[in-house]
């Protein structure tokens, strides 16, 4: 990335998408709702899902929402996945790799990548919620999600 592609070590693409994010707001009684957040950074997000069945049967992701308190990087990579994410299966969704998010925003600066990683664990805790408010089985790797996001959680809570 040259000098002239890139201001204050963000791409032109992550500064497009912070000034214009997608999918950004509240929704009233969501199907899952994912609250997550970074206690070094103190960066914020809360997703919504409302899900909904294609034809096939398969739940996907009708309607996706997102309110990020945070950085220009934690805006357009929550802005990103959303996009990504709206219209998948819950499993295409899940499977978005936090890689492919940072490559199409044309790369974040090294100290920044962690953002990615907040929007994913932002979905992560929204389709746990929706599965949790349904009694349905939590597949292994959502519970284990969900309990690092908890202990990150309590340690929010402790330095109010």
């Amino acid at each position: 990335m040259t000098k002239s592609q890139q201001t204050y070590g963000y791409s032109r693409k992550v500064l497009e998408v912070f000034k214009h994010p997608r999918n950004i707001g509240e929704m009233k009684n969501p199907d899952g709702l994912g609250k997550v957040g970074n206690i070094l950074c103190g960066d914020l997000m809360w997703m919504y899902l409302r899900i909904a069945k294609n034809a096939k049967g398969e739940e996907y992701i009708r309607d996706i929402k997102v309110k990020t308190f945070g950085c220009v990087a934690a805006v357009a990579t929550s802005s990103l996945l959303t996009e990504m994410a709206k219209g998948k299966t819950i499993k295409q969704a899940l499977a978005i790799d936090k890689a492919v998010i940072v490559k199409r925003l044309g790369g974040l600066p090294p100290i920044k990548v962690h953002c990615s990683v907040l929007s994913s664990d932002a979905l992560k805790e929204a389709v746990y919620d929706y599965y949790r408010k349904r009694g349905r089985k939590i597949p292994n790797e959502l519970q284990l999600a969900h309990e690092h996001n908890e202990k990150i959680r309590e340690g929010i809570e402790h330095m109010h």
